[in-house]
């Protein structure tokens, strides 16, 4: 059935399965995790907030990336939960571009913080005595503030140019929305489309990336010619990072083979579960990841949550 994109109310999505009463089990984990992920974040949000000691510039980039887990999760699990239940795994044209875009974006922004937070180690480590004026509070504002608004305006473009495209179907292979999936079905013509996706793809992917590279190669260098005291410094501020940038592209890896290539002959389930780990790997990873081994959130989180006992 040719339409376009006028006439499309509603598109199916085929990657759920009937599972009976087990349904309800799912439904249970999914929003257990959901309660987990906006706790655990929310509190760290808090923490970094309320308390003055850590109002400084890695604290300022780790509150702007749970602000994002946040923010990924919101477009991500009350929409599970609800199709999980359903009989009918349709959803609407326009609440389906709206996952399209909040879903990209959370993307976009999770790795421009990455990018941000390494150049902030960068310039504590490589450049310790002048760290305090290079990273001035104006120039940390600025960071976050591009943080998200170029990523939230190239999503922006990117959803409107593929809902202006003229479709031939309205199926979508996964258990939520994915711009691939709905440029894939037009009978358009999608160059622009597709230029455009390289470009955001460059610009969201490897351009952070590129920085990334760059300030570990200059953050080795400055270790393996430092003192011993530099090199601690390094890995307790650098491990997490680096483990949360890993976990991220592991997901998004993941993400990109599947939708590129035919997995048919993966189980279904597991197809399910690749497609929601780039998703969730981060919101549950990174409150644990940081919690746990930057010591001042580590201390003020046990005050907090011992305080009455």
């Amino acid at each position: 059935m040719k339409t376009n994109s006028t006439q499309v109310s509603y598109f199916t999505l085929t990657a759920y399965f009937d599972t009976g009463l087990l349904k309800y089990l799912y439904f249970m984990i999914i929003m257990c995790l959901y309660i987990l992920i906006v706790s655990a974040n929310l509190l760290l949000i808090v923490v970094i907030c309320m308390n003055r000691s850590l109002h400084e510039p890695m604290y300022m980039f780790l509150c702007s990336l749970f602000v994002n887990e946040l923010f990924g999760s919101s477009g991500l699990f009350p929409f599970l939960l609800t199709q999980i239940l359903s009989d009918i795994h349709t959803v609407s044209a326009s609440l389906c571009f709206l996952q399209i875009f909040l879903l990209y974006s959370y993307g976009g922004v999770e790795y421009l913080n990455l990018a941000v937070m390494s150049y902030d180690r960068y310039l504590a480590i490589c450049y310790p005595l002048q760290y305090n004026s290079r990273m001035t509070s104006n120039k940390i504002a600025l960071l976050v503030a591009l943080t998200w608004v170029c990523p939230l305006f190239l999503c922006v473009v990117m959803t409107s140019l593929s809902n202006s495209l003229q479709l031939c179907g309205n199926i979508i292979e996964k258990v939520y929305c994915d711009n691939y999936s709905v440029v894939r079905m037009a009978c358009s013509d999608i160059t622009v489309n597709n230029i455009y996706g390289l470009i955001i793809t460059a610009l969201s992917v490897f351009g952070p990336l590129i920085v990334i590279f760059y300030t570990y190669i200059k953050i080795l260098k400055v270790c393996f010619s430092g003192s011993k005291q530099t090199r601690q410094k390094a890995v307790s501020t650098c491990t997490p990072h680096l483990a949360s940038l890993l976990n991220f592209s592991f997901g998004a890896c993941f993400e990109i083979l599947q939708s590129r290539f035919n997995m048919n002959s993966v189980p279904n389930m597991l197809r399910i579960i690749l497609s929601l780990y780039w998703l969730t790997c981060q919101p549950v990873f990174n409150p644990l990841l940081y919690g746990l081994n930057m010591s001042k959130i580590r201390i003020i989180c046990k005050s907090l949550v011992f305080y009455d006992l």
